[in-house]
Protein backbone atom coordinates (compact mmCIF):
# COMPACT_ATOMS: atom_id res chain seq x y z
CA UNK A 1 0.00 0.00 0.00
CA UNK A 2 1.50 2.85 -0.75
CA UNK A 3 2.27 5.87 1.61
CA UNK A 4 1.32 8.71 2.11
CA UNK A 5 3.00 12.34 2.05
CA UNK A 6 1.59 13.23 5.37
CA UNK A 7 3.19 9.62 6.70
CA UNK A 8 6.54 9.27 5.35
CA UNK A 9 9.14 9.24 8.34
CA UNK A 10 12.07 8.66 7.98
CA UNK A 11 14.92 7.90 10.49
CA UNK A 12 18.83 7.81 9.30
CA UNK A 13 21.11 5.93 11.15
CA UNK A 14 24.68 6.11 11.25
CA UNK A 15 26.34 2.41 12.54
CA UNK A 16 28.39 3.12 15.16
CA UNK A 17 32.71 2.42 14.43
CA UNK A 18 33.96 -0.68 16.36
CA UNK A 19 35.83 -0.17 19.42
CA UNK A 20 39.72 -0.38 19.59
CA UNK A 21 39.53 1.40 15.80
CA UNK A 22 42.31 3.93 15.51
CA UNK A 23 39.35 6.18 13.47
CA UNK A 24 37.64 6.25 16.75
CA UNK A 25 39.20 9.25 18.37
CA UNK A 26 36.93 9.46 21.28
CA UNK A 27 39.77 10.81 24.08
CA UNK A 28 40.77 13.22 21.78
CA UNK A 29 37.34 14.45 20.96
CA UNK A 30 36.49 15.06 24.63
CA UNK A 31 38.92 17.67 24.91
CA UNK A 32 37.13 20.27 22.82
CA UNK A 33 33.59 18.87 24.46
CA UNK A 34 33.12 16.65 21.63
CA UNK A 35 31.75 13.41 21.11
CA UNK A 36 33.33 12.17 18.22
CA UNK A 37 35.73 13.03 15.14
CA UNK A 38 33.12 14.06 12.35
CA UNK A 39 29.46 13.65 11.28
CA UNK A 40 27.84 11.49 8.62
CA UNK A 41 28.52 13.49 5.58
CA UNK A 42 26.74 10.52 3.34
CA UNK A 43 23.47 10.16 5.23
CA UNK A 44 23.05 14.02 5.60
CA UNK A 45 23.86 14.31 1.36
CA UNK A 46 21.27 11.51 1.11
CA UNK A 47 18.97 13.36 3.23
CA UNK A 48 19.30 16.59 0.72
CA UNK A 49 18.12 14.49 -2.09
CA UNK A 50 14.79 12.75 0.01
CA UNK A 51 11.41 14.59 -0.98
CA UNK A 52 10.70 17.57 1.06
CA UNK A 53 7.56 15.94 2.12
CA UNK A 54 9.77 12.97 3.86
CA UNK A 55 10.07 14.04 7.97
CA UNK A 56 13.65 13.20 8.76
CA UNK A 57 15.47 12.64 12.22
CA UNK A 58 19.13 11.54 12.35
CA UNK A 59 20.52 9.32 14.96
CA UNK A 60 24.51 9.12 14.67
CA UNK A 61 25.23 6.44 17.01
CA UNK A 62 28.90 6.97 17.14
CA UNK A 63 27.61 10.32 19.57
CA UNK A 64 26.74 7.93 21.81
CA UNK A 65 22.94 7.88 21.22
CA UNK A 66 21.19 4.62 21.82
CA UNK A 67 19.16 3.54 19.13
CA UNK A 68 15.73 2.05 20.67
CA UNK A 69 12.54 -0.55 19.36
CA UNK A 70 10.80 3.09 19.58
CA UNK A 71 12.67 5.17 17.42
CA UNK A 72 12.72 2.43 14.86
CA UNK A 73 9.20 0.91 15.26
CA UNK A 74 7.60 5.22 15.00
CA UNK A 75 9.07 5.40 11.39
CA UNK A 76 7.81 3.66 8.06
CA UNK A 77 11.24 3.79 6.64
CA UNK A 78 15.35 3.06 8.18
CA UNK A 79 17.89 4.85 5.91
CA UNK A 80 21.38 3.71 6.93
CA UNK A 81 24.93 2.60 5.65
CA UNK A 82 28.60 3.17 6.00
CA UNK A 83 31.97 1.79 6.00
CA UNK A 84 33.74 -1.84 6.93
CA UNK A 85 34.67 -1.22 10.79
CA UNK A 86 30.58 -0.23 10.95
CA UNK A 87 29.71 -3.37 9.93
CA UNK A 88 28.86 -4.60 13.02
CA UNK A 89 26.30 -2.47 14.55
CA UNK A 90 25.02 -2.12 10.78
CA UNK A 91 24.10 -5.82 11.20
CA UNK A 92 22.44 -4.98 13.99
CA UNK A 93 20.24 -2.18 12.79
CA UNK A 94 19.62 -4.52 10.29
CA UNK A 95 18.37 -7.19 11.91
CA UNK A 96 16.73 -4.84 14.45
CA UNK A 97 14.53 -3.35 11.62
CA UNK A 98 13.68 -6.90 10.29
CA UNK A 99 12.19 -8.15 13.98
CA UNK A 100 9.87 -4.42 14.22
CA UNK A 101 8.91 -5.39 10.21
CA UNK A 102 9.77 -2.00 9.27
CA UNK A 103 12.06 -1.67 6.20
CA UNK A 104 15.41 -0.86 5.87
CA UNK A 105 17.39 0.81 3.04
CA UNK A 106 21.12 0.39 3.13
CA UNK A 107 23.95 1.99 0.59
CA UNK A 108 27.42 3.30 0.85
CA UNK A 109 31.22 1.88 0.29
CA UNK A 110 30.57 -1.13 2.62
CA UNK A 111 26.98 -2.41 1.04
CA UNK A 112 28.04 -1.25 -2.29
CA UNK A 113 31.45 -2.67 -2.42
CA UNK A 114 29.59 -6.28 -1.10
CA UNK A 115 26.02 -5.95 -1.38
CA UNK A 116 26.15 -9.49 -0.88
CA UNK A 117 26.67 -9.31 2.81
CA UNK A 118 23.42 -7.56 2.91
CA UNK A 119 20.61 -9.85 2.02
CA UNK A 120 18.49 -9.57 5.01
CA UNK A 121 18.22 -5.69 3.85
CA UNK A 122 14.85 -4.27 2.47
CA UNK A 123 16.78 -2.37 -0.25
CA UNK A 124 20.29 -1.53 -1.15
CA UNK A 125 21.50 1.25 -2.80
CA UNK A 126 24.41 0.49 -4.78
CA UNK A 127 26.86 2.81 -6.37
CA UNK A 128 26.53 6.83 -6.16
CA UNK A 129 23.35 7.71 -4.07
CA UNK A 130 22.42 11.13 -7.14
CA UNK A 131 22.10 8.12 -9.77
CA UNK A 132 18.94 6.17 -8.16
CA UNK A 133 17.83 8.08 -5.37
CA UNK A 134 14.85 8.94 -7.05
CA UNK A 135 14.23 5.69 -8.53
CA UNK A 136 13.82 4.38 -4.71
CA UNK A 137 11.47 6.85 -3.49
CA UNK A 138 9.30 6.34 -6.67
CA UNK A 139 9.30 2.55 -5.90
CA UNK A 140 8.91 3.59 -2.11
CA UNK A 141 5.91 5.75 -2.57
CA UNK A 142 4.44 2.88 -4.89
CA UNK A 143 4.13 0.89 -1.80
CA UNK A 144 7.44 -1.60 -2.90
CA UNK A 145 9.25 -2.64 0.19
CA UNK A 146 11.93 -4.50 -1.44
CA UNK A 147 14.49 -3.98 -3.84
CA UNK A 148 18.31 -3.08 -5.46
CA UNK A 149 18.74 -0.11 -7.39
CA UNK A 150 22.32 0.05 -9.02
CA UNK A 151 24.06 3.48 -10.73
CA UNK A 152 25.82 2.86 -13.32
CA UNK A 153 29.78 3.85 -12.19
CA UNK A 154 31.37 6.65 -12.14
CA UNK A 155 28.95 8.93 -14.10
CA UNK A 156 27.44 11.02 -11.17
CA UNK A 157 27.80 14.65 -12.28
CA UNK A 158 28.49 16.04 -8.54
CA UNK A 159 27.50 19.65 -9.60
CA UNK A 160 24.34 18.55 -9.03
CA UNK A 161 24.52 16.79 -5.35
CA UNK A 162 22.54 18.90 -3.52
CA UNK A 163 23.87 20.45 -0.25
CA UNK A 164 23.94 18.55 2.90
CA UNK A 165 21.08 18.48 5.49
CA UNK A 166 23.87 20.71 8.12
CA UNK A 167 20.39 21.02 9.90
CA UNK A 168 20.13 17.85 10.84
CA UNK A 169 23.42 18.34 13.04
CA UNK A 170 24.26 19.02 16.42
CA UNK A 171 27.60 20.86 16.12
CA UNK A 172 28.37 20.87 19.08
CA UNK A 173 29.07 16.99 19.27
CA UNK A 174 31.78 16.40 16.54
CA UNK A 175 35.29 17.67 16.31
CA UNK A 176 35.26 18.82 12.53
CA UNK A 177 32.53 19.27 10.14
CA UNK A 178 32.91 17.76 7.10
CA UNK A 179 32.02 18.78 3.03
CA UNK A 180 33.58 17.10 -0.15
CA UNK A 181 34.58 19.19 -3.16
CA UNK A 182 35.61 16.06 -5.58
CA UNK A 183 35.30 12.34 -6.09
CA UNK A 184 38.16 10.44 -7.09
CA UNK A 185 41.89 9.93 -7.32
CA UNK A 186 44.02 9.49 -10.18
CA UNK A 187 46.44 7.39 -8.68
CA UNK A 188 46.50 3.15 -8.95
CA UNK A 189 47.62 2.13 -5.29
CA UNK A 190 46.63 -1.66 -5.12
CA UNK A 191 45.64 -1.83 -1.85
CA UNK A 192 42.78 1.24 -2.04
CA UNK A 193 39.44 0.97 -2.87
CA UNK A 194 38.83 4.40 -3.85
CA UNK A 195 39.62 4.02 -7.40
CA UNK A 196 37.36 1.04 -7.15
CA UNK A 197 34.16 3.24 -5.27
CA UNK A 198 34.65 6.73 -7.46
CA UNK A 199 36.84 5.84 -10.34
CA UNK A 200 40.19 7.45 -11.26
CA UNK A 201 38.91 10.38 -13.34
CA UNK A 202 37.96 13.00 -10.28
CA UNK A 203 35.02 15.31 -10.67
CA UNK A 204 34.64 18.25 -8.74
CA UNK A 205 32.04 20.31 -7.54
CA UNK A 206 31.04 23.81 -9.05
CA UNK A 207 32.97 26.55 -6.90
CA UNK A 208 29.58 28.18 -6.37
CA UNK A 209 27.89 24.99 -5.37
CA UNK A 210 31.42 24.77 -2.79
CA UNK A 211 30.47 28.19 -1.31
CA UNK A 212 27.15 27.66 -1.32
CA UNK A 213 28.22 24.83 1.50
CA UNK A 214 30.21 26.96 3.62
CA UNK A 215 27.46 29.49 3.28
CA UNK A 216 24.94 26.98 4.95
CA UNK A 217 27.78 25.96 7.71
CA UNK A 218 27.97 30.02 8.21
CA UNK A 219 24.61 30.71 8.13
CA UNK A 220 23.70 27.85 10.72
CA UNK A 221 26.30 29.44 12.92
CA UNK A 222 29.23 26.96 13.02
CA UNK A 223 32.61 28.30 13.40
CA UNK A 224 35.96 26.26 13.35
CA UNK A 225 37.38 23.10 11.94
CA UNK A 226 36.22 21.83 8.17
CA UNK A 227 37.04 19.07 6.82
CA UNK A 228 37.18 18.18 2.84
CA UNK A 229 37.05 14.53 2.94
CA UNK A 230 38.21 14.34 -0.79
CA UNK A 231 40.43 11.06 -0.64
CA UNK A 232 42.79 13.45 -2.82
CA UNK A 233 42.00 17.15 -3.15
CA UNK A 234 44.85 17.75 -5.55
CA UNK A 235 43.89 14.74 -7.84
CA UNK A 236 42.17 17.65 -10.23
CA UNK A 237 44.82 20.13 -9.64
CA UNK A 238 43.42 22.94 -12.49
CA UNK A 239 40.32 22.25 -10.74
CA UNK A 240 41.28 23.22 -7.38
CA UNK A 241 43.22 25.80 -8.20
CA UNK A 242 40.69 27.54 -9.74
CA UNK A 243 38.29 27.32 -6.69
CA UNK A 244 41.17 28.19 -3.86
CA UNK A 245 40.83 31.98 -4.63
CA UNK A 246 37.48 31.85 -4.94
CA UNK A 247 37.40 30.20 -1.43
CA UNK A 248 40.16 32.27 -0.14
CA UNK A 249 38.24 35.39 -0.85
CA UNK A 250 34.90 33.83 0.90
CA UNK A 251 37.26 33.76 4.15
CA UNK A 252 38.40 36.66 3.69
CA UNK A 253 34.77 38.46 3.35
CA UNK A 254 33.83 36.24 5.94
CA UNK A 255 36.36 36.92 8.82
CA UNK A 256 37.84 33.55 8.07
CA UNK A 257 35.26 31.55 10.40
CA UNK A 258 36.39 28.37 9.43
CA UNK A 259 40.10 26.08 9.27
CA UNK A 260 40.87 23.32 6.81
CA UNK A 261 41.88 20.12 6.52
CA UNK A 262 42.10 17.59 3.75
CA UNK A 263 43.32 14.69 2.17
CA UNK A 264 46.40 15.29 -0.74
CA UNK A 265 49.10 12.84 -2.63
CA UNK A 266 52.54 13.72 -1.43
CA UNK A 267 53.53 15.61 -4.66
CA UNK A 268 51.19 18.53 -3.47
CA UNK A 269 54.84 19.29 -2.11
CA UNK A 270 56.18 19.84 -5.77
CA UNK A 271 53.41 22.14 -6.07
CA UNK A 272 54.62 25.92 -4.50
CA UNK A 273 51.57 27.66 -6.13
CA UNK A 274 49.28 25.26 -4.65
CA UNK A 275 50.55 25.16 -1.31
CA UNK A 276 50.24 29.18 -1.16
CA UNK A 277 46.74 29.34 -1.92
CA UNK A 278 46.43 26.93 0.69
CA UNK A 279 48.12 28.78 3.42
CA UNK A 280 45.80 32.00 1.96
CA UNK A 281 42.82 29.81 2.35
CA UNK A 282 43.81 28.75 5.92
CA UNK A 283 44.21 24.98 5.22
CA UNK A 284 46.15 23.87 8.25
CA UNK A 285 46.60 19.96 8.50
CA UNK A 286 47.10 17.59 5.97
CA UNK A 287 46.81 13.69 5.75
CA UNK A 288 48.65 12.05 3.11
CA UNK A 289 49.33 8.12 2.43
CA UNK A 290 53.50 8.23 2.42
CA UNK A 291 52.78 3.81 3.10
CA UNK A 292 56.36 2.69 3.17
CA UNK A 293 59.94 4.26 2.42
CA UNK A 294 61.14 1.64 0.56
CA UNK A 295 61.28 2.42 -3.23
CA UNK A 296 60.88 -1.30 -4.07
CA UNK A 297 57.55 -1.46 -2.32
CA UNK A 298 56.30 1.58 -3.53
CA UNK A 299 56.87 0.84 -7.22
CA UNK A 300 55.18 -3.03 -6.50
CA UNK A 301 51.94 -1.47 -4.73
CA UNK A 302 52.14 0.99 -8.26
CA UNK A 303 52.54 4.34 -5.28
CA UNK A 304 55.53 5.69 -8.10
CA UNK A 305 54.56 8.76 -7.53
CA UNK A 306 55.99 8.81 -3.70
CA UNK A 307 59.19 7.11 -5.59
CA UNK A 308 60.09 10.59 -7.10
CA UNK A 309 60.70 12.31 -4.24
CA UNK A 310 63.14 12.71 -0.32
CA UNK A 311 59.63 11.77 1.91
CA UNK A 312 61.17 14.14 4.49
CA UNK A 313 62.00 16.94 1.89
CA UNK A 314 58.68 16.91 0.78
CA UNK A 315 56.96 16.90 4.02
CA UNK A 316 58.75 19.44 5.52
CA UNK A 317 57.86 21.87 2.45
CA UNK A 318 54.61 21.12 3.72
CA UNK A 319 55.24 22.06 7.03
CA UNK A 320 56.83 25.49 5.38
CA UNK A 321 53.22 26.45 4.20
CA UNK A 322 52.21 26.18 8.04
CA UNK A 323 50.79 23.03 7.56
CA UNK A 324 51.36 20.10 9.64
CA UNK A 325 50.78 16.09 7.78
CA UNK A 326 49.26 13.09 9.61
CA UNK A 327 50.25 10.12 7.86
CA UNK A 328 49.37 6.56 6.59
CA UNK A 329 51.85 3.60 6.66
CA UNK A 330 52.03 0.10 6.46
CA UNK A 331 53.50 -2.85 7.41
CA UNK A 332 53.22 -6.67 5.33
CA UNK A 333 53.65 -5.99 1.87
CA UNK A 334 55.04 -8.72 -0.37
CA UNK A 335 58.79 -7.27 -1.20
CA UNK A 336 59.61 -6.75 2.56
CA UNK A 337 61.72 -9.70 2.22
CA UNK A 338 63.74 -9.11 5.85
CA UNK A 339 62.82 -6.53 8.13
CA UNK A 340 61.23 -3.05 7.79
CA UNK A 341 61.24 -1.55 11.33
CA UNK A 342 64.53 0.13 11.57
CA UNK A 343 63.64 1.90 8.12
CA UNK A 344 59.53 3.15 8.77
CA UNK A 345 60.66 4.08 12.32
CA UNK A 346 63.82 6.11 11.08
CA UNK A 347 60.90 7.53 8.21
CA UNK A 348 58.33 8.40 10.56
CA UNK A 349 60.98 10.17 12.59
CA UNK A 350 62.96 12.16 10.16
CA UNK A 351 59.27 13.40 8.42
CA UNK A 352 58.92 14.17 11.99
CA UNK A 353 54.79 13.43 11.70
CA UNK A 354 53.40 12.99 15.23
CA UNK A 355 49.97 10.81 13.60
CA UNK A 356 51.09 8.27 11.45
CA UNK A 357 48.11 5.66 11.06
CA UNK A 358 50.37 2.43 11.36
CA UNK A 359 48.37 -0.70 9.91
CA UNK A 360 48.81 -4.32 8.24
CA UNK A 361 48.12 -4.71 4.34
CA UNK A 362 44.72 -5.57 4.30
CA UNK A 363 42.78 -7.23 1.43
CA UNK A 364 39.86 -5.15 1.10
CA UNK A 365 36.67 -5.81 -1.10
CA UNK A 366 36.89 -5.00 -4.65
CA UNK A 367 41.03 -3.72 -5.02
CA UNK A 368 43.61 -4.60 -7.34
CA UNK A 369 45.32 -6.64 -4.56
CA UNK A 370 42.29 -8.73 -3.22
CA UNK A 371 41.59 -9.58 -6.82
CA UNK A 372 45.43 -10.64 -7.34
CA UNK A 373 45.63 -12.60 -3.89
CA UNK A 374 42.51 -14.47 -4.94
CA UNK A 375 44.12 -15.49 -8.23
CA UNK A 376 47.69 -16.37 -6.71
CA UNK A 377 45.22 -18.75 -4.21
CA UNK A 378 46.70 -16.63 -0.94
CA UNK A 379 43.47 -14.64 0.12
CA UNK A 380 41.70 -15.75 3.60
CA UNK A 381 37.90 -17.00 3.46
CA UNK A 382 37.31 -15.19 6.84
CA UNK A 383 38.60 -11.88 5.91
CA UNK A 384 34.97 -9.85 7.21
CA UNK A 385 34.41 -11.81 10.23
CA UNK A 386 38.63 -11.13 11.50
CA UNK A 387 38.00 -7.51 10.44
CA UNK A 388 34.52 -6.57 11.92
CA UNK A 389 35.79 -8.04 14.99
CA UNK A 390 38.93 -6.59 15.61
CA UNK A 391 38.05 -3.36 15.00
CA UNK A 392 40.15 -1.71 11.89
CA UNK A 393 42.99 -2.47 9.42
CA UNK A 394 45.40 -1.66 12.70
CA UNK A 395 44.44 -5.41 14.25
CA UNK A 396 42.54 -6.96 11.41
CA UNK A 397 44.99 -6.70 8.22
CA UNK A 398 47.32 -9.69 6.93
CA UNK A 399 44.28 -11.65 5.55
CA UNK A 400 45.94 -13.72 3.04
CA UNK A 401 49.21 -15.90 3.13
CA UNK A 402 52.04 -14.04 3.89
CA UNK A 403 55.02 -14.49 1.86
CA UNK A 404 57.45 -13.28 4.77
CA UNK A 405 56.52 -15.67 8.01
CA UNK A 406 53.86 -14.00 9.64
CA UNK A 407 55.91 -13.70 12.80
CA UNK A 408 58.47 -11.91 11.03
CA UNK A 409 55.45 -9.11 9.88
CA UNK A 410 53.91 -8.76 13.44
CA UNK A 411 56.98 -7.98 15.46
CA UNK A 412 57.76 -5.37 12.98
CA UNK A 413 54.55 -3.98 13.49
CA UNK A 414 54.79 -4.03 17.18
CA UNK A 415 58.33 -2.89 16.83
CA UNK A 416 57.28 0.46 14.57
CA UNK A 417 53.97 0.98 16.61
CA UNK A 418 55.91 0.84 20.12
CA UNK A 419 59.00 3.23 18.65
CA UNK A 420 56.56 5.81 17.36
CA UNK A 421 53.94 6.16 20.10
CA UNK A 422 56.50 5.89 23.01
CA UNK A 423 55.73 9.57 25.27
CA UNK A 424 59.37 10.88 24.41
CA UNK A 425 59.14 9.67 20.63
CA UNK A 426 55.85 11.28 19.64
CA UNK A 427 56.43 14.09 22.13
CA UNK A 428 59.85 14.56 20.18
CA UNK A 429 58.30 14.50 16.93
CA UNK A 430 55.58 17.36 17.80
CA UNK A 431 58.41 19.61 19.30
CA UNK A 432 60.59 19.15 15.61
CA UNK A 433 57.17 19.66 13.86
CA UNK A 434 56.72 22.99 16.40
CA UNK A 435 59.97 24.68 15.41
CA UNK A 436 59.50 23.80 11.70
CA UNK A 437 56.15 25.19 11.11
CA UNK A 438 56.26 28.73 9.05
CA UNK A 439 52.87 30.04 10.38
CA UNK A 440 51.84 33.39 9.60
CA UNK A 441 48.79 34.73 8.71
CA UNK A 442 47.33 38.06 8.48
CA UNK A 443 43.57 37.34 10.22
CA UNK A 444 45.64 35.01 12.67
CA UNK A 445 45.64 37.15 16.15
CA UNK A 446 41.67 37.77 15.68
CA UNK A 447 41.21 34.71 15.41
CA UNK A 448 43.06 33.19 17.99
CA UNK A 449 40.84 35.94 20.52
CA UNK A 450 38.18 34.30 18.59
CA UNK A 451 38.49 31.24 19.66
CA UNK A 452 39.81 31.64 22.93
CA UNK A 453 37.21 30.75 25.45
CA UNK A 454 36.79 26.93 23.75
CA UNK A 455 40.54 26.68 23.35
CA UNK A 456 41.42 27.71 26.82
CA UNK A 457 38.65 24.95 27.96
CA UNK A 458 40.41 22.45 25.70
CA UNK A 459 43.82 23.07 27.14
CA UNK A 460 42.71 22.80 30.73
CA UNK A 461 41.40 19.55 29.71
CA UNK A 462 44.54 18.18 28.07
CA UNK A 463 46.47 19.31 30.90
CA UNK A 464 44.44 17.07 33.46
CA UNK A 465 44.40 14.08 31.14
CA UNK A 466 48.64 14.70 30.68
CA UNK A 467 49.07 15.41 34.35
CA UNK A 468 46.48 13.68 36.64
CA UNK A 469 44.90 10.50 33.83
CA UNK A 470 48.18 9.76 32.72
CA UNK A 471 50.98 11.41 34.56
CA UNK A 472 53.81 9.54 32.80
CA UNK A 473 52.94 12.03 30.31
CA UNK A 474 53.69 15.41 32.17
CA UNK A 475 57.10 15.29 31.62
CA UNK A 476 57.10 14.98 27.59
CA UNK A 477 53.50 17.13 27.43
CA UNK A 478 55.54 19.92 29.22
CA UNK A 479 59.07 20.42 27.68
CA UNK A 480 56.73 20.40 24.35
CA UNK A 481 54.84 23.22 25.49
CA UNK A 482 57.38 24.96 26.68
CA UNK A 483 59.21 25.03 23.41
CA UNK A 484 56.90 26.15 21.21
CA UNK A 485 56.14 29.11 23.51
CA UNK A 486 59.92 29.81 23.25
CA UNK A 487 60.73 29.26 19.78
CA UNK A 488 57.55 29.06 17.49
CA UNK A 489 54.66 30.47 19.75
CA UNK A 490 52.36 31.26 16.83
CA UNK A 491 52.62 27.25 16.34
CA UNK A 492 51.04 26.33 19.46
CA UNK A 493 47.58 25.25 18.13
CA UNK A 494 49.05 22.91 15.97
CA UNK A 495 51.22 21.66 18.59
CA UNK A 496 48.55 21.63 21.12
CA UNK A 497 46.49 19.75 18.77
CA UNK A 498 48.65 17.05 18.15
CA UNK A 499 49.65 16.83 21.84
CA UNK A 500 45.69 16.00 22.40
CA UNK A 501 45.52 12.98 19.58
CA UNK A 502 47.73 11.82 22.09
CA UNK A 503 45.17 11.30 24.52
CA UNK A 504 43.73 8.87 22.05
CA UNK A 505 47.09 7.39 20.50
CA UNK A 506 48.50 6.65 23.50
CA UNK A 507 46.11 3.70 24.99
CA UNK A 508 45.31 3.10 21.26
CA UNK A 509 48.77 2.15 20.98
CA UNK A 510 48.88 0.31 23.97
CA UNK A 511 46.10 -1.73 23.18
CA UNK A 512 47.78 -2.49 19.60
CA UNK A 513 51.13 -3.59 21.44
CA UNK A 514 49.25 -5.59 23.72
CA UNK A 515 47.13 -7.70 20.96
CA UNK A 516 49.85 -7.81 18.74
CA UNK A 517 52.23 -9.46 21.21
CA UNK A 518 49.12 -11.99 22.66
CA UNK A 519 49.38 -13.03 18.27
CA UNK A 520 53.16 -13.56 18.53
CA UNK A 521 52.88 -15.84 21.49
CA UNK A 522 49.97 -17.71 19.83
CA UNK A 523 52.52 -18.36 16.70
CA UNK A 524 55.02 -19.49 19.22
CA UNK A 525 52.94 -21.52 20.93
CA UNK A 526 51.82 -23.46 18.04
CA UNK A 527 48.11 -21.74 17.91
CA UNK A 528 48.20 -20.19 15.11
CA UNK A 529 46.91 -22.06 11.70
CA UNK A 530 46.08 -20.32 8.78
CA UNK A 531 42.18 -19.44 7.65
CA UNK A 532 40.80 -21.50 4.66
CA UNK A 533 41.57 -19.69 1.73
CA UNK A 534 39.27 -19.19 -1.29
CA UNK A 535 38.90 -20.98 -4.15
CA UNK A 536 41.55 -19.68 -7.35
CA UNK A 537 39.71 -17.77 -8.99
CA UNK A 538 42.04 -16.45 -12.84
CA UNK A 539 38.51 -13.75 -13.19
CA UNK A 540 39.64 -10.37 -13.04
CA UNK A 541 36.84 -9.54 -11.29
CA UNK A 542 37.38 -12.95 -8.91
CA UNK A 543 33.59 -13.38 -9.29
CA UNK A 544 32.50 -9.31 -7.60
CA UNK A 545 32.59 -6.49 -9.98
CA UNK A 546 34.45 -3.52 -8.70
CA UNK A 547 31.06 -0.69 -8.44
CA UNK A 548 30.66 2.91 -7.22
CA UNK A 549 30.05 4.20 -3.99
CA UNK A 550 27.62 5.72 -2.56
CA UNK A 551 27.40 9.78 -1.89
Amino acid sequence: MPVTEAATRVLLVSPKLNPNSFWGFEAASALRGAKCLAPPLGLITLAAMLPSHWDLRLIDRNTDVELTDADVAGVNLVMTGGMLPQEPDLMAIVARCNRLGVPVCLGGPSPTSSPEQYEDADFIVIGEAEEVIGDFVAAFERGERSGRFTAVKFKTDVTKTPIPRFDLLTFKNYLMINVQFSRGCPFTCEFCDIIELYGRAPRTKATVQMLAELDRLYALGYRGHVDFVDDNLIGNKKAVKAFLPHLIEWQQRHGYPFRFSTEASLNLADDAQLLRLMRRAYFFALFTGIESPDEDTLNHMTKKQNTRRSIAESVHKIYEAGIYVAAGFIVGFDTEEKSVARAMAACIDDTSIPTATIGLLTALPNTQLQRRLRREGRLFDLFRKSMTESGDMCTAGLNFTTLRPRREILKDYRVVVAEAYSPEAYFGRVRKLGRMLDIHHPKLRKIWWRNLPRDAAGFLSLIWVMTVRHPQLAGPFWRTFYDVLRHNPQAYDSVLRNAGHYAHLYPFSRYLVRTIDARIAGIDAGRWEDPPLLPVSNDESCGVKPLAAVA
